[in-house]
């Protein structure tokens, strides 16, 4: 039988120096730092501080931001499941989040004063101070920047948004609807911190319901048409640089007896080949995404090969794209009902 031997806690000056001088109540007693040690340490003109409950600063002196973005974190973590670290008990998310991440939509780390926080359903805490604890039943992802515990880039930018719903910044004018797509275009851009794909911000939109508020869709909708239609004009270069010809931008299909078929991105009807740009990304809602299925569908049982093309491939494989392009119609649709063809 073998034993796991207990592993001894860090040492207060390592881990002072790991979390930049912030330390919890819990973390010093655990190193033999007793209570009145530490009343006495942070009385008037004494060389610690209190910064929120239970949470420390080991020095005198002004907190810088990234030692409150510290203190918030180690409160919402202390006495969770993994507080050393601060790792799995809690995120920082909202717009701290996205400073942290260098988002220059958002004001930079030292303006930032609310600190929002994300902590399992099941923690007893309350706000304090600048911190905010938002509770979720999701299980906790975290990304290390400087060495803190962040949400993802798309849960951050949906916490983000939402914390200014809650504020009034939309109705009173303070977020306007270019500062909001400006930080949609963010985060699907990357930068210094990252991003995220456009189908994780709009799961994490749609989760947390933001979808429904007409600013924030008018956003989401400009944005993904203006990706969709740099993709088409990309397309468009690649298939003339192939050795194609022009194809019918955004054509409507109809049967000979008028009925509807579909509004492909692109099309040769010589060919019977229709281009989908993004096609899982062109309706935000469920009804408009099957009217769109729909139109695919139609346009593969009446015979017309459909190319699938996401505009983040075409980034990545751009050369790749061009050969299934040139394929596609070198072979051409199959057995193709006679449609109706209107370049709109």
């Amino acid at each position: 039988m073998s034993y796991r031997i207990p592993q001894q806690p860090a040492s207060l000056e390592e881990l002072a120096r790991r979390q930049q001088n912030v330390v919890t109540a819990s973390q010093l007693r655990a190193r033999g730092v007793p209570a009145r040690m530490v009343s006495e340490h942070c009385r008037s003109g004494g060389p610690w501080q209190r910064l929120l409950p239970r949470v420390y600063l080991l020095q005198e002196g002004a907190p810088t931001p990234e030692q409150r973005m510290w203190a918030a974190l180690l409160y919402a973590a202390q006495n969770g499941p993994a507080e050393e670290g601060a790792r799995g008990g809690a995120v920082i998310t909202g717009a701290a989040a996205l400073a942290l991440y260098g988002f220059v939509s958002v004001p930079r780390l030292p303006a930032v004063l609310g600190v929002e926080v994300l902590v399992p359903r099941q923690r007893r805490l309350r706000d304090a101070g600048p911190v905010r604890i938002r509770r979720t039943g999701r299980e906790l992802e975290a990304r290390s920047v400087h060495g803190l515990a962040v949400a993802p880039v798309a849960l951050a930018v949906v916490d983000a948004v939402r914390e200014w719903g809650e504020q009034g910044a939309f109705e009173s004018g303070r977020i306007g609807p270019g500062l909001l797509r400006a930080l949609l275009r963010e985060a699907l851009a990357g930068g210094r911190g990252g991003g995220c794909t456009a189908q994780e911000l709009l799961a994490e939109l749609a989760e947390a319901q933001l979808l429904a508020e007409p600013r924030v869709r008018a956003a989401v909708d400009e944005l993904l048409a203006a990706r969709r239609e740099a993709a088409c004009a990309e397309l468009v270069a690649l298939a003339v640089e192939s050795g194609l010809p022009m194809p019918l931008c955004g054509p409507e299909l109809r049967m000979r007896g008028g009925t509807y078929v579909a509004v492909p991105d692109l099309y040769w009807p010589e060919a019977a080949v229709a281009v989908e740009v993004d096609s899982e990304l062109r309706c935000v809602s469920e009804g408009e995404a099957a009217w769109v299925r729909g139109g695919q569908h139609r346009m593969e049982y009446l015979g017309v090969r459909v190319l699938y093309v996401g505009s983040a491939r075409l980034a990545a494989e751009r050369e790749a794209v061009g050969g299934e392009l040139a394929e596609a119609y070198g072979i051409g649709g199959e057995d193709v009902v006679e449609l109706v063809v209107t370049d709109r």
